[in-house]
């Protein structure tokens, strides 16, 4: 509608010129001067203000003529981007339905508009590999790269991830590394850094994800909580341990699996004290019965302390099982194995698995005690495969009903917790 509008103001202009100069020619307009052009011998003379509306129809005139020369190819290009434009989302629309062949027709087709034509070739390159046809997929990227080097850098580094082909996908994002990655740009270099081991340097990228909105707010929480607690198993040396514990966020140092991190990278640099005063610090701060497990499996030694720590919170958490396995393997270090034994028919009772069977297992097994280690053994099978386990022999309904027993445990207001209440 537009073009037709134009040309209508051009005549109205052109019109209003026309009757204008009938107007002034009916005036006397000498007072004002005169032009003279003087030409192949002749001389025209006319009023200085007839002469400038002269110029000024003329230039109209000229105007709408040029406008009508170029309209047959204005005409066809906006044509053509109209049918670029309809087989770019014919090409989406296939290619989300899942038709690659008519998908790629199409968008090769769109390819050819100038504006659309890296997200047509980037959607062939999808349609591509769609339909498995590796070298159709690389001979449109090929193109992309010439396009838009941005858009077929994300792709690429995409496409190698997917191949297990982390150190590629970096080296693809690098070649974009002269224009600021997009988002999608920065989420993709993080999982290619945590793919080789790299999250220290993945861990520095939260802040520009966080200021372009990349990830969802829950979605990035997870990712940095994931991210602080690969790069503290990453950590070369205690030092390096140190440096990256201090640059966790405070909320992250009581998170379960961060500090479970630390403190089994901690233990395996030899750096007992540090393990076991974090370990105590989150379960202080949290409950978390994985940490509660780990508190007794890690091989850092201060067996009594930390069993004077896990008495401590058994009176709060009288049903915990890991808390009650913990205290097995404490007692059983200790060399107390009748009350390592009672610890672990509470833990079993309690709803602790394989790893609680197991430790019966090898408890009965250093006792002397055979036929019932295999039996223990065999149910840590079981439990382990969701198999139903079978009872125990040597347990009465005495100390049957002693290890279901939990002793009631009250709030700050005197209300007794339902069970499975910490």
């Amino acid at each position: 509608m537009k073009p037709y509008r134009s040309l209508v103001m051009l005549l109205l202009a052109a019109a209003l010129g026309v009757l204008a100069a009938t107007w002034l020619a009916q005036q006397d307009l000498s007072a004002l001067g005169r032009v003279i052009v003087r030409t192949g011998g002749y001389d025209y003379s006319t009023s200085v203000p007839a002469a400038l509306l002269l110029v000024l129809l003329a230039w109209l005139l000229l105007g709408a003529l040029w406008y009508l020369l170029r309209l047959p190819v204005r005409t066809w290009s906006r044509y053509r981007k109209r049918r670029g434009r309809a087989r770019l989302l014919e090409g989406l629309a296939a290619l989300q339905g899942g038709h690659w062949s008519r998908a790629e027709r199409l968008l090769a087709a769109a390819a050819e508009d100038p504006e659309a034509g890296a997200l047509a070739l980037a959607a062939a390159v999808r349609a591509a590999d769609g339909r498995g046809d590796g070298n159709a997929a690389q001979e449109w990227l090929r193109a992309l790269a010439g396009r838009d080097p941005v858009a077929h850098a994300l792709l690429q580094a995409e496409r190698l991830l997917g191949q297990g082909r982390p150190v590629d996908a970096i080296n693809a994002l690098d070649v974009a590394a002269a224009q600021p990655l997009p988002p999608r740009g920065l989420v993709l270099r993080v999982r290619a850094l945590r793919m080789i081991g790299r999250a220290g340097e993945a861990y520095g990228l939260l802040g520009a994800l966080r200021q372009q909105n990349a990830l969802p707010p829950a979605e990035l929480a997870q990712l940095e909580g994931e991210l602080a607690a690969q790069a503290l198993q990453e950590a070369a040396d205690a030092n390096e341990l140190a440096e990256r514990w201090e640059a966790t966020p405070k909320p992250l140092r009581t998170a379960p699996d961060v500090v479970a991190a630390y403190a089994v990278r901690a233990a395996a640099l030899r750096w007992n004290d540090a393990a076991l005063r974090h370990l105590d610090h989150a379960l202080d701060a949290r409950w978390d019965e994985a940490l509660a497990a780990l508190y007794g499996r890690l091989p850092i030694g201060h067996v009594d302390s930390r069993r004077a720590s896990a008495q401590r919170w058994l009176q709060a958490h009288p049903a915990s099982p890991a808390l009650l396995l913990t205290l097995a393997r404490l007692a059983r270090q200790q060399g107390q194995w009748t009350q390592a034994e009672d610890f672990l028919h509470r833990a079993l009772a309690q709803g602790a698995g394989a790893e609680a069977w197991e430790e019966l297992g090898d408890g009965l097994a250093a006792a002397g005690d055979e036929a019932r280690a295999r039996l223990a053994y065999a149910n840590a099978l079981r439990a382990s495969r969701g198999e139903p386990v079978q009872a125990l022999p040597g347990r009465d309904l005495r100390e049957r009903i002693h290890d279901l027993a939990v002793p009631e445990t009250r709030d700050g207001h005197g209300i007794p917790h339902l069970p499975g209440q910490g």
